[in-house]
């Protein structure tokens, strides 16, 4: 019991940095990504073939991992240059259509549909991680960084731009914002930050294939920052921690057939989706709308 509750924990650490990561560029620059796992993958690939190949110091794996996540992110970065919107989401669609048969066919990095194998575990200074009492505070170390430094990102000028342009482009590009470059370098800290999470997803398991980083997965982050809540810290975290934890309580409701339990789960988080859009757009920990009136709703 106690080695399924820290499995638990190091997953829900490491889809909490995603969230987080994710709603940086969705919660504060209004870019709604369909692609977060493109990033979540190409992190995880990156360091796995580092390892395997050359070393698995963290001190090598991550930079590597997050400089490849930052340079591929450009990809995505261009088409939100020039398109907004459900337009964006569309391009993001495509590149994560891309990357997944990328990832399927690129045999000799990624290993194809039959993934990698035998990942060597974290080496910090010649100290091997690979227990999940040891691994379980890397990742809440990792994550408590990356809060750090999106919330300094967040409250520094940089930050009130990205909201700005969160608010209205045209505004912003009035009052002299470079839109482009915030934006593309927005998407770069994301996708970076997004390859460290990939980095440690790869290191704890061993091994990886694409069947982890598709579409349902960017979905699943996505469903996480906007249950929890956009444009907050602590939102995505719980949103993460909800939709990790749902399938662990329902797998134990004995009067539930375990052969439905993924399709129970699929109509339980569309459910609450949907009520939430309804009732409480701002997700969990948003804040509720308020009206003209200056009542709440």
């Amino acid at each position: 019991m106690e080695a399924y509750l820290l499995n638990l924990a190091i997953l829900i650490s490491i889809y909490s940095i995603l969230a987080v990561t994710l709603n940086f560029i969705m919660g504060y620059a209004g870019i709604y990504s369909l692609a977060h796992a493109v990033f979540f993958g190409i992190g995880a690939y990156a360091s796995s073939y580092t390892a395997l190949n050359f070393s698995a110091s963290i001190f090598i794996t991550l930079p590597v991992a997050m400089a490849i996540g930052a340079a591929l992110s450009l990809v995505l970065a261009l088409p939100a240059l020039r398109v907004r919107g459900e337009y964006f989401v569309a391009a993001s669609l495509g590149l994560q259509v891309l990357a997944v048969t990328i990832f399927s066919e690129w045999k000799g990095v990624t290993g194809g549909i039959g993934g990698l194998i035998g990942i060597p575990p974290v080496n910090i200074a010649g100290l091997e991680i690979y227990k999940p009492g040891e691994f379980i505070f890397l990742t809440v170390v990792t994550l408590i960084v990356v809060l750090v430094v999106i919330n300094r990102l967040v409250h520094s000028s940089f930050g009130r731009s990205l909201q700005a342009i969160r608010d209205s482009e045209s505004a912003a590009a009035a009052f002299g914002k470079n839109v482009p470059l915030i934006k593309t370098i927005s998407v770069v800290i994301s996708a970076a930050l997004t390859a460290v999470a990939g980095a440690l997803y790869a290191s704890y398991l061993a091994f990886i294939n694409v069947e982890s980083f598709m579409l349902d997965t960017s979905v699943l982050i996505m469903a996480m920052v906007i249950i929890g809540g956009t444009g907050t810290q602590a939102g995505p975290i719980v949103g993460a921690a909800l939709l990790l934890l749902l399938p662990s309580v329902i797998s134990y409701l004995d009067f539930l057939p375990q052969t439905e339990i993924g399709s129970i789960q699929q109509i339980i988080y569309g459910l609450g989706m949907a009520l939430l859009m309804i009732y409480r757009p701002g997700g969990i920990i948003g804040r509720k709308k308020v009206t003209s009136a200056g009542g709440s709703k």
